[in-house]
């Protein structure tokens, strides 16, 4: 297997493994890491993945997180196909990572090409770590100490023109969820951005104003090239990231049909920053 970076910050290409195939204890060690090391990593050309081979693929990497809903299109309730000709407004096309509105949120997902348009439909990817460490010392400062909402309901709202999203239906089973602003990766340790413009609805303990006037400073600053990658689709390709620590946008650029299948991995409850843990920082800081 052969691992190679895309970017400086974010993304690689990984070569000589075929995911229809069942896959050894090693090669699943080598992908793992490399998902923690690149963030998201892109399988190109692999063939179609029937739905069992890319049950089975998710599975090396955590039980599968079954879709709060299927499309018309969707074979089984493990994958969801997203199968759009107009897709502006149905929640792709902004910065987010996937169903945080959840207590725990997936892992992360695992998303293959199965027919695209012949113009567009790219999908791009940030680095939730380098959001975080790219801002102040201050207003990291003052974000690891807050925590926010995220709600089902706002996208319930945006995709309500939808045929079978019925998001709505789902509102009372997904009561909103408070998540640290400032998460810790349960693998690796390191704090990244965990608010996106899809699930979170406000800085809990904050006004309205003061709470969307810090949610779009930080919702404009992950748009920043410098955190990102973009990836240009091929029919087969496939795409796996960690969720946990990348938000993804799916251009809405295309008007011909634009098949793509999904599974995503059970996650974990969102860890933030203990208050014992930023005392000791202070102190070191004023120590030093």
């Amino acid at each position: 297997m052969d691992i190679r970076k895309v970017t400086a910050n974010i993304g690689a290409d990984v070569h000589g493994v075929d995911l229809s195939q069942p896959l050894d204890e090693g090669v699943v060690a080598e992908i793992r890491a490399a998902l923690l090391d690149h963030l998201v990593l892109f399988f190109r050309g692999q063939k179609k993945l029937a739905v069992d081979e890319h049950v089975r693929f998710g599975r090396y990497f955590g039980e599968i997180d079954l879709p709060l809903f299927r499309t018309a299109s969707s074979p089984s309730p493990e994958v969801i196909v997203l199968d759009q000709k107009n897709p502006k407004g149905e929640g792709a096309d902004s910065w987010h990572a996937d169903n945080t509105y959840m207590p725990a949120p997936p892992m992360g997902s695992i998303l293959q090409a199965h027919l695209l348009p012949s113009i567009g439909g790219d999908t791009c990817f940030a680095n939730m770590y380098l959001a975080y460490e790219a801002l102040s010392p201050g207003l990291r400062s003052m974000l690891d100490g807050l925590d926010a909402i995220h709600s089902l309901e706002q996208m319930a709202e945006r995709t309500k023109h939808v045929a079978g999203a019925s998001l709505r239906d789902k509102i009372d089973e997904w009561p909103p969820v408070l998540h640290p602003v400032v998460a810790l990766h349960p693998e690796t340790g390191r704090r990244l951005l965990n608010v996106n413009a899809n699930w979170t609805v406000a800085i809990d303990g904050m006004s309205r104003n003061e709470s969307d006037a810090l949610l779009r400073l930080l919702y404009d600053h992950v748009r920043s090239p410098e955190f990102q990658v973009r990836l240009r689709w091929n029919t087969g390709d496939v795409a796996f990231w960690d969720n946990r620590a990348v938000q993804h946008y799916a251009v809405a650029d295309y008007r011909e049909r634009r098949m793509m299948q999904r599974l995503t991995i059970a996650g974990t409850p969102i860890q933030g920053i203990s208050d014992a843990q930023r005392q000791a920082e202070r102190e070191t800081a004023h120590a030093n």
